[in-house]
């Protein structure tokens, strides 16, 4: 029996994708829903029932302009959203609610976050977690918003009033500045495709991902783990979402969408990415990795390091999706 490894089972779902997207118009949504299932695996089916189950449910059901998404939570006197701090890799922590992820990396300059989480809870997650951790909060440097959404820009004008410097594309600068938060972040650095933050020797970078926004940041975050580097990418906006832009057709929403799936999973696979953040729990699996890890034992493998192969997937499951909801849409 021939055997192949994880590389090429990669190779092979991209160039059945590729294939069934040469195959035009007379391809049906349901064949590139049958792609991402099979790109999605065990390992990514939970966003592949969220973008990919029923297409044309999916893009029917996202939320028109000016409507909060029913997951959002208001600010519960219990706390019933707070979750506890965690050292995911030797220098990079989980500092989030239980459904809204932030991520800090530790250099030897400073802390880089990715997301600042809502306003009402960033004093108690980022700062306070950051000290239950041990470290100084007024090590934090750079901010970088992934989407000016409140669930993941709201805490930002806090933690720049803190000393920090707030990193968003010029789309989402633009979106934010036209929201309601209640401590504003003042515009400072507008992030470009591409550009590196070097921070003590290491250096993150961010892509221009639009689609859930039409300025999502994408990031790339080299960590280590137990000493050896590892690359993690985190998707920075994962749903489909036409509330921001109401006058955007559909179609080429969701095109910009795929186009950037595409472009960034080839930028995770340049870097050689063994691991996938998400700014949501649920997706990225931390809702599960996390406890895993608490319980991890010596010389056994992070859940967070799941392999070149898996991450490639997970942006052919998010490129594939977002196809096929094109296609459902135009039925």
């Amino acid at each position: 029996m021939t055997r192949h490894g994880p590389a090429f089972t990669a190779i092979a779902i991209i160039l059945a994708c590729a294939t069934a997207s040469a195959a035009g118009p007379v391809q049906s949504a349901a064949g590139h829903v049958e792609a991402a299932r099979r790109a999605a695996g065990t390992d990514h089916g939970f966003i592949f029932g969220r973008l990919c189950e029923d297409p044309i449910r999916t893009v029917k059901a996202a939320p028109a302009v000016g409507e909060v998404p029913a997951e959002l939570p208001g600010k519960d006197p219990n706390r019933k959203w707070y979750a506890e701090p965690a050292r995911v890799f030797d220098d990079l922590f989980f500092l989030g609610q239980t459904g809204f992820s932030v991520w800090g990396l530790r250099t030897s300059g400073g802390i880089i976050l990715v997301d600042s989480i809502f306003d009402y809870s960033v004093e108690d997650e980022v700062v306070g977690g950051l000290r239950k951790l041990g470290i100084d909060p007024a090590e934090i440097r750079y901010v970088i918003i992934s989407h000016a959404h409140g669930d993941h820009s709201g805490g930002a004008g806090i933690l720049q009033q803190r000393g920090a410097r707030v990193v968003m594309s010029e789309a989402d600068w633009q979106l934010y500045e036209r929201g309601s938060d209640k401590v504003k972040a003042k515009r400072d650095i507008v992030a470009t495709d591409g550009m590196s933050i070097t921070l003590g020797g290491t250096t993150v970078r961010v892509y221009l991902t639009p689609g859930h926004t039409h300025g999502t940041l994408s990031t790339v975050l080299p960590v280590h783990d137990n000493g050896k580097a590892r690359t993690a990418v985190l998707w920075g906006g994962t749903l489909f979402n036409f509330r921001d832009s109401p006058d955007d057709p559909r179609d080429a929403r969701l095109k910009l969408y795929a186009e950037s799936a595409a472009r960034f999973g080839q930028v995770a696979r340049a870097a050689n990415a063994d691991i996938l953040l998400s700014n949501h729990t649920a997706y990225d699996g931390t809702t599960v990795k996390l406890p895993a890890l608490a319980n991890r034992k010596p010389g056994t493998p992070n859940p967070y390091v799941i392999g070149p192969d898996a991450v490639q997937r997970f942006f052919v499951v998010a490129e594939e999706c977002a196809i096929a909801a094109r296609m459902a849409a135009a039925q």
